[in-house]
């Protein structure tokens, strides 16, 4: 067993923490053997399909987790809300922009929670910055794509913490009015950004 978890130590540093069953039968183990390394506490399913050693899980943040499986991802809407102080609402889940034609099955996950934002590949190229959380970076939309998003689905996001962000934007001297508008353009909603917002401004 020793020389096993050798091998799987060499694999997880590969594979930024966390592989999947496909990689251990690459390695040669059979169902059974994954089953043992599960019971003797060897290795951990963070979700199906998809392991851990068990050292990293204890010592892994849920934005470390969030970081190795959805390394594409984009943090917005409640998540994004809180983190750049438009909200003071704990996000119930981290909701992630993603790639609409990414495998729906990835995000079958016990925890951390997560709720998938499905969009086009093109609409994740701009307004992304990054978000700290202890020592993981993670992207996220900068508050000026954050806004247009939370315009975009107005009619899924509660009305208090909607008009809140939305007075906390048009107070934030951080603001930039120019992106705003350029990224309502691509969003193709210019028209409801410029009546949500424009008569505050």
């Amino acid at each position: 067993m020793k020389q096993n978890l050798e091998e799987i130590k060499t694999l997880a540093k590969r594979t930024n923490g966390i592989f999947r069953t496909a990689d251990l039968k690459k390695l040669g183990f059979t169902a059974y053997e994954i089953r043992k390394m599960l019971e003797k506490h060897f290795i951990e399913r963070i979700k199906h399909g998809y392991y851990s050693l068990s050292e990293t899980v204890e010592n892994c943040s849920d934005a470390e987790i969030i970081a190795r499986l959805f390394p594409e991802g984009v943090l917005c809407m409640y998540t994004a809300l809180f983190y750049h102080g438009y909200s003071d609402r704990t996000p119930l889940a981290w909701d992630i922009a993603i790639n609409k034609d990414v495998s729906k099955s990835r995000f079958k996950i016990d925890y951390p929670y997560v709720r998938p934002y499905y969009m086009e590949a093109h609409l994740l190229l701009f307004g992304i910055t990054n978000a700290t959380y202890g020592d993981t970076d993670l992207k996220i939309f900068d508050k000026d794509r954050l806004i247009c998003e939370c315009v975009f689905f107005e009619n899924k996001i509660d009305r208090e913490t909607y008009n809140k962000a939305i007075q906390g934007y048009i107070a934030d001297p951080n603001k930039n009015i120019s992106n705003l508008l350029d990224y309502s353009k691509k969003r193709r909603i210019l028209k409801k950004i410029k009546s949500r917002i424009g008569i505050w401004l």
